[in-house]
This record gives structure tokens, C-alpha cells and sequence, in this order.
């Protein structure tokens, strides 16, 4: 393949991706390296002054002529992810790219003592706020038009860690679900799962409470992760350069669990 060809499989311009939980972290970075391989952008979050900040932080750092849209709303809202999709598409012009990557984790320690409500409230933003952006993407958009779907899980939903068990299990049937729906809404319709290890970001903060340096010893690579580390391959994943990739779950874990740890 040609260096022309392979910077074609990488542009992504005349496309517009919608990228939830996107104020901060993972989903910023995420917004940004679509931005850069020349995307129109639109990001949701909960709170619209830390979205509109993100908004404006976005568009400083991307090329001439990039468009960002900022989308305040709960994931969890039914009204609030068809409005998101709505609005995309009409101010935006399609939807072509849905990366799910909102998530939540309030419940730790073990499964005997947790909250039910709290677990039923983690499997409701995880799992079933994901399906119903699918859902919506897919009338608004892209059961006619096809696109790519990518949706952030997480090692945790791959291996047991006896930590934040409530939270691995909803990841595990995120995993699941990517694969049901790479199944069914194929070929137009591509759906992966990335999965990363501990990343650098105030959603990690409790896991590496006792250090970074520390938490990065078990990796092979003996540091953690950043959010421009799982960017970069949810880029690749709703790309020309993945056109044959569906239904996978691509672990982006500094090779964590290459160790037989977690």
C-alpha cells in the first residue's frame, strides 16, 4: 500500500462522529484525534460548562475549518440521547461515527456488600445507555447510511479484580453486546470494543490512590496509560483502515493482561 493510500484510510473528512462523555479524559482525547484526521465533531456530557469548555479546548487544538458541537445531556436519558443524535445530524449534517465512551463506577469492594440500586445504576449507564445510543444512531443515521460504532469497556470486563466487580461485570456484557450487534447490524454497520488497562485520568484516581508509580509496575511496559494511548486506536477502529474489523475487543493495556494479572 502506498503512503497516498495510507493517509486515505486514515481521513476521516466528510464525517461526523458523536462522542459521549466527552468533556474530559478519554473522551476529550478521543473527540481530538478525530478532530485531527478531519471529522466534524459532536460531544455530550452532564454538566454544559465543563462540555463548553472541552468545546472550545477542542477546536483551539484542531485544524482550520474544524466544526465541534456541544451536546449537554445524560446519557441515561432516553430524550437526551435522541435529542444528541437529532441535533448531530441536523447541525452536522450525518452521523457516521458513535464512540459510546461514557461510564460510571460508583460501587467498590465486594459484591456481597454493594448496593443494589448503585449496580443496577452502573449496568443502566454502561450497558443499557450504550444499546440506546446504538439504537438511536442507527434510526437517525446510520441504518441507512451504515457507519461505525466503538464502545469503551475495559480489562476489568475481560478478568476478575474483586475490586470494582460491579463495574467489570457491566464491562463484560458491554463486550458481549459489542459482539451481538457487530453480528446483527453488519456488513453496513461496524461495532468494536476497546478495552483499556488504567489510564491517566480523574475516573482512575481511586486505583492509583497508593501511587502511580506503583500501579505501573505490574505493566509490561512500567507505566500507565494515556488518554492519547486508547484515542489513537478508536481512530484506527472507525477508519477506512479497519474495514474488515467487527465485533472485536482490542485491549489497550500496556500488556497487563499479557501478565496473567490484573
Amino acid at each position: 500500500m502506498t503512503a497516498a493510500n495510507t493517509a486515505h484510510n486514515r481521513d476521516l473528512t466528510g464525517r461526523v462522529a458523536l462522542v459521549t462523555g466527552a468533556s474530559r479524559g478519554i473522551g476529550k482525547a478521543i473527540a481530538a484525534e478525530l478532530l485531527s484526521r478531519g471529522a466534524k465533531v459532536a460531544i455530550t456530557a452532564r454538566k454544559p460548562e465543563a462540555l463548553a469548555e472541552a468545546a472550545r479546548d477542542l477546536l483551539a487544538g484542531a485544524p482550520d475549518g474544524a466544526e465541534v458541537l456541544d451536546l449537554p445531556g445524560n446519557a441515561g436519558d432516553a430524550d437526551s440521547r435522541r435529542d444528541a443524535v437529532d441535533r448531530t445530524v441536523q447541525q452536522l449534517g450525518s452521523l457516521d461515527i458513535l464512540v459510546n465512551n461514557t461510564g460510571i463506577n460508583p460501587v467498590y469492594g465486594s459484591l456481597m456488600d454493594a448496593d443494589l440500586d448503585g449496580v443496577k445504576k452502573i449496568f443502566d449507564t454502561n450497558v443499557v445507555a450504550t444499546l440506546g445510543f446504538v439504537q438511536e444512531a442507527y434510526r437517525g443515521w446510520m441504518g441507512q447510511h451504515g457507519g461505525a460504532v466503538v464502545n469503551l469497556a475495559s480489562v476489568a470486563g475481560l478478568r476478575s479484580t474483586g475490586v470494582i466487580a460491579a463495574y467489570g461485570a457491566s464491562k463484560a456484557a458491554l463486550i458481549r453486546l459489542t459482539e451481538e450487534l457487530a453480528w446483527q447490524l453488519g456488513p453496513t454497520i461496524r461495532v468494536n470494543a476497546v478495552a483499556p488497562g488504567v489510564v491517566k485520568t480523574k475516573f482512575a484516581e481511586a486505583l492509583v490512590a497508593a501511587g502511580e508509580d506503583k500501579a505501573a509496575a505490574v505493566y509490561p511496559m512500567q507505566r500507565l496509560g494515556t488518554p492519547e494511548d486508547v484515542a489513537s486506536l478508536v481512530g484506527f477502529l472507525v477508519s477506512d483502515s479497519s474495514s474488515w474489523i467487527t465485533g472485536e475487543t482490542i485491549r489497550v493495556d500496556g500488556g497487563l493482561l499479557a501478565t496473567g494479572g490484573l
